[in-house]
């Protein structure tokens, strides 16, 4: 049996860093993730006047529950989609301050307007400087009353994600009433980890779609990350695919993160998956069944398994995953033209896609500056001697040392 060992959760990394920021005291992150993502969310606090202090496997962050300490700044949210939608959320609940958020060419692509258009709803000054719901933007902070909204999360749960987390920097709170929601269990994140820093949301209404927030503001706690579960996908659909086993220590029954579901997709595969409190574990034969799958929960893992798919025994049809065409890329078509590429059958559509089995043959994979493209084809490499990529090195978004990390373990099965 291999025991993997997966850097912190980015999704979890991110979210702390808000609460920790805006809470009263000093809240400990212990084993944040450490990437680009994070770094770049951490400078940004740091621009906007936060004390955050590093070192070796914990960040220690002073909250200002009145905002931030400079009143003008300047951040650059790298290709951070949580940074991007997150810091000006964060900054916008300041008494005063303008701040203008800028961001990568790929992060510029990507929409914001869902959750700008609520901020304005909530009169908040801000400004696109470019195209209309898209970075760069200017915001002009004066404080935030609070009130009612109504929101479609349809494209992504980080618009309700920043607002839930706003809500108690608010003078009133705030009433969000969802019309959509695409990735509802990162949504259970949210509110596990505002429970963590002293913030109870209710939920009620037809589907409880509609999220009560209270005023008053967070207490700082030290609060220990969870490993990436969309991360350990990789390393479970290796398992899967080469008939071996493998742990992933720090995720078990009790996990936040819903891309650890992406192992029950293993199961109807065939995969044997064990859980524990503090860890899970695949084991496999390396035959696998095709089938058809909703991924509208997990649809950050679609990329493992499509990168699986062409090694299962029939048909492998993944549905409901439109909003993974508005990521660090569309990642439905990355993953169809490199699927293809390497001589496999692929159809799609508006939300799906259907992978036939193959075999496939050696291609440099086009990764679109996508991490989880090359973290997904990465898999396939362990059945494909000679895949390459384009740009391998943007792994350094999620995990810098995956590639070394990712060697490692197929050296261990290959033993």
């Amino acid at each position: 049996m291999t025991v993997i060992h997966i850097p912190g959760s980015k999704s979890v990394t991110a979210r702390a860093l808000f609460l920790a920021a805006a809470a009263e005291g000093t809240s400990t992150l212990v084993r944040p993730l450490c990437s680009d993502d994070t770094e770049g969310f951490a400078e940004g606090l740091a621009r906007l006047g936060y004390d955050v202090a590093k070192e070796a496997d914990r960040w220690h962050i002073e909250g200002r529950p009145a905002g931030p300490a400079a009143t003008e700044a300047d951040i650059y949210c790298r290709d951070g989609a949580t940074t991007a939608r997150f810091l000006p959320t964060l900054a916008a609940a300041a008494a005063s301050g303008t701040y203008r958020f800028d961001a990568s060419a790929q992060m510029r692509r990507r929409p914001l307007a869902p959750l700008t258009d609520a901020l304005r709803t909530l009169g908040v000054d801000l400004h696109h400087e470019a195209a209309e719901g898209h970075h760069p933007l200017r915001v002009t902070a004066s404080g935030i009353k609070g009130g009612e909204l109504t929101l479609d999360a349809g494209e992504s749960s980080q618009y309700l994600t920043a607002l839930l987390m706003l809500g108690p920097l608010t003078a009133e709170g705030l009433r969000i009433t969802v019309t959509d929601l695409v990735s509802a269990p990162y949504i259970e994140i949210t509110l596990a980890m505002m429970r963590s820093f002293g913030v109870e949301v209710t939920r009620g209404g037809h589907d409880d779609n509609v999220f009560t927030v209270p005023p008053g503001g967070y207490r700082a706690t030290p609060y220990a990350v969870e490993p990436d579960a969309s991360t350990a996908s990789y390393f479970f659909a290796a398992a899967a695919l080469t008939g071996h086993e493998v742990t992933v220590a720090g995720l078990g029954k009790d996990a936040l993160q819903g891309d650890l579901r992406f192992v029950d997709v293993l199961r109807r595969m065939g995969a044997e998956v064990r859980s524990t409190a503090d860890s899970t574990t695949v084991r496999s034969s390396g035959t696998l069944r095709g089938l058809t799958v909703n991924m509208r929960d997990i649809s950050d893992t679609m990329p493992t398994l499509a990168a699986l798919a062409p090694f299962a025994s029939g048909p492998v049809r993944i549905e409901d995953v439109g909003n993974t065409r508005v990521k660090e890329c569309d990642r439905l078509e990355a993953c169809a033209q490199n699927l293809r590429r390497m001589g496999i059958t692929v159809e799609t559509g508006p939300d799906w896609i259907r992978i036939h089995p193959g075999t496939p043959h050696p291609t440099e994979i086009a990764t679109h500056g996508d991490h989880r493209i090359v973290m997904s084809f990465a898999v396939t490499g362990l059945r494909v001697p000679g895949i390459t990529y384009d740009d391998p090195g943007c792994v350094r978004k999620t995990f810098p040392q995956f590639h070394e990390a990712f060697a490692e373990f197929a050296e261990l099965t290959n033993r």
